[in-house]
């Protein structure tokens, strides 16, 4: 078994490589924290609620000799809804479309029945190189790293899956992610960088500060409310008449839940929660867009929307 750690030269290497990772995972498997530790900046929303990512985000890490290209799918889950479904099948597209694999699989927590899923499904990919990733190594001592790393060799023979290579990281302590960087590097096709130096995302603004306010209304939330959340961003337009020193931006965007009984929770008494969701997230957009920014939220119902066809294509899935 070969696991990596940061005691080792990387050959030097003059050719320039680019091409695309995918980080699959059960949900919350840390994989959006890690592709925000890679790229530097917050690109994917994160919490500690499973299943929060439903968009495909890349993030986009530059170095001299190499851009990796990092996409971030939802967590490959058991679907309960037409929106699970979905989700999954965006999973799947991914797979065949990227250089590398990195299966994520958190130290603090054993092999379980969704793991040998997503493992199972790997296998029958044969060509993409696989990486198994052992996230959040922050949380555990060195015995329990050691039994998840001989667990994880232990699956890939069970199934067939040859990997790469085995690395343990933790995100939120930067350990060991720019050794995760130059493994998967060598990994992708030789070629010119596929995206212009400093962009971080190909994601549109709009996604990218709806995901923002989804994600602060998702903080502090009761159980059942976490899948039944959307975000919808109306319009963003610079406001007119300012001076050119003093930018502001409106930002009109809607909060859909599925019951009219959830509209108290998101509210909050006096409109509290709403108040604290409004201030949270526009900090965080002030600076994705690098300007001051009125944020105008508004909760909406859309009934079931989760199961609906037509509301799912009107909330963008």
């Amino acid at each position: 078994m070969s696991v990596r750690t940061q005691t080792f030269e990387q050959p030097a290497e003059t050719v320039h490589r680019a091409g695309f990772a995918c980080f699959v995972g059960r949900p919350n498997a840390g994989k959006s924290t890690l592709t925000n530790a890679l790229v530097g900046q917050k690109v994917a929303i994160t919490s500690n609620r499973p299943q929060t990512t439903r968009h495909t985000v890349r993030g986009i890490v530059h170095r001299p000799d190499a851009q990796l290209i990092l996409v971030d799918t939802p967590g490959l889950h058991k679907p309960r809804t037409l929106l699970g479904e979905r989700l999954n099948d965006v999973v799947r597209t991914t797979w065949a479309e990227v250089d590398v694999i990195g299966f994520c699989l958190p130290a603090d927590q054993k092999i379980g029945p969704g793991d040998r899923f997503i493992a199972k499904e790997l296998a029958g990919i044969k060509k993409t190189p696989k990486v198994a990733i052992v996230t959040k190594t922050d949380l555990v001592d060195s015995k329990a790293l050691a039994e998840q790393l001989i667990a994880i060799d232990q699956l890939g023979k069970e199934l067939g899956i040859e990997w790469a290579e085995i690395v343990p990281v933790s995100a939120v302590g930067s350990r060991q992610v720019d050794l995760l960087a130059d493994l998967l590097v060598p990994l992708l096709p030789e070629g010119p960088a596929l995206y212009p130096e400093g962009d971080l995302t190909d994601e549109p603004e709009q996604v990218m500060v709806a995901e923002l306010i989804r994600e602060a209304a998702l903080e502090g939330v009761r159980d059942e409310l976490p899948h039944s959340i959307a975000v919808v961003v109306e319009e963003m337009l610079p406001r007119e008449d300012r001076p050119a020193d003093r930018p502001l931006l409106d930002i009109h965007a809607n909060v859909y839940i599925e019951r009219p009984s959830q509209k108290g929770i998101i509210i909050g008494p006096k409109g509290k929660r709403l108040k604290e969701v409004g201030i949270k997230s526009r900090k965080h957009i002030e600076a994705l867009l690098g300007t001051p920014v009125f944020l105008d939220l508004h909760v909406k119902v859309a009934k079931d929307w989760q199961r609906d066809p037509k509301q799912l294509r009107r909330l963008g899935f």
